[in-house]
Parts: structure tokens; C-alpha cells; sequence
């Protein structure tokens, strides 16, 4: 029975699953940095999993920006400011032990999801595997991902209320209606 067993154990043991998916965010944050793929194909499951471990890092890697010197007032806010960054640099080097991708999380990506509140990376499946019928998948970083952000600003302004049956006519719109009928019989 699985009862009160929230974690996927993807069949795999503790030392295994937990550097998995520590190469897994490392793949994930240095694929920011690349021209071409901005995203790693996994497995459904392993994604999942993945951004339970991943975006817990990507909310501490904020504490860089948001105790920044340039918010604190006095000498003290300062020093509690660096402290705070560095407990940050900290936690996230002690997840993902890999000083490039440290560097690259608190470079280019913690500057892209500042205004972000949560839900930094999105799954796209894409299909089976061909070898065991897996369901695959795209994980990326939402803001990341151009083709997203195109369309994000097209699509700011609703466009209204559509309706597939007609609509009738408001009572203002009557009266103009029956007017410019009027006006097209006596034309005649």
C-alpha cells in the first residue's frame, strides 16, 4: 500500500533520484544560456518530479534581487541585505553543487522571473517513446520560450464577447434601425 507516499520514487533509490534530478536543474537553468534549445526532453514522471526540486531553487535564487543594496535604507539593512544574498547563493549551491550553473541561475534567469510569483517552468508533452511507450515531454522555463511571449502580447487585450447565435438588436438601436429604412423607401 502507498498510503501517505506523496514521492514518486521514479524506481530508483534515494542517492540516485536525488543526483538525477540535481543534473536534471542543471540542464535545465544552463539551457538558458544556449542559442538553440532552451529545454530538456525527459520523461512526464521525471518532469514532475523535477519541478518540485527545481522551482523551490528558482524562488531562493530572487533573494538576490530583491534584498539588492540599492533597497536598503540604513548600514544595518545593508548588512542583513548581504547576509540574506549569500544565505540565497548558499542554499542554491548546496542543491545543485555545480558553480557555472550557480552562476548562470543568478545571471540570466533569477533577472527574468523576478515579476514572476510562481510556476516558473511549463511541461509539454510531446508524445510516446518509441523503445517502452513512455510519455515524453518538453520541460522549459516559461520566460524563456519567445514563441509564448509573442503571442502574450497580441492577445493582452480581450476581444469581447463572442457569440455564435445572433444577438438582438437594443431597444437604442431600433429606432435608428427603423429610421434609415424609412428614409431608403421614401428614396425610392
Amino acid at each position: 500500500m502507498r498510503h501517505r507516499d506523496k514521492i514518486n520514487h521514479l524506481g530508483r533509490k534515494y542517492g540516485h533520484r536525488k543526483s538525477m534530478l540535481t543534473n536534471m536543474a542543471i540542464s535545465l537553468i544552463m539551457s538558458a544560456t544556449k542559442d538553440q534549445n532552451k529545454w530538456i526532453n525527459t520523461t512526464v514522471a521525471k518532469a514532475k518530479e523535477l519541478r518540485t526540486f527545481v522551482e523551490p531553487i528558482l524562488t531562493a535564487s530572487k533573494a538576490d534581487i530583491t534584498y539588492s543594496e540599492a533597497n536598503a535604507k540604513t548600514d544595518e539593512e545593508k548588512v542583513a541585505f548581504k547576509v540574506k544574498r549569500m544565505a540565497a547563493r548558499r542554499l542554491v549551491f548546496s542543491k545543485l553543487h555545480h558553480k557555472e550553473a550557480v552562476k548562470t541561475l543568478f545571471a540570466v534567469v533569477t533577472p527574468a522571473i523576478i515579476d514572476r510569483p510562481g510556476g516558473y517552468t511549463r511541461i509539454l508533452k510531446t508524445g510516446f517513446r518509441l523503445g517502452d511507450n513512455a510519455q515524453t515531454c518538453i520541460m522549459e522555463l516559461v520566460d524563456f520560450n519567445q514563441n509564448y511571449k509573442q503571442g502574450k502580447g497580441a492577445s493582452a487585450k480581450p476581444a469581447g464577447k463572442t457569440t455564435r447565435r445572433s444577438r438582438k438588436k437594443k431597444a437604442s438601436d431600433a429606432p435608428a434601425a427603423e429610421a434609415a429604412a424609412s428614409e431608403e423607401a421614401k428614396a425610392e
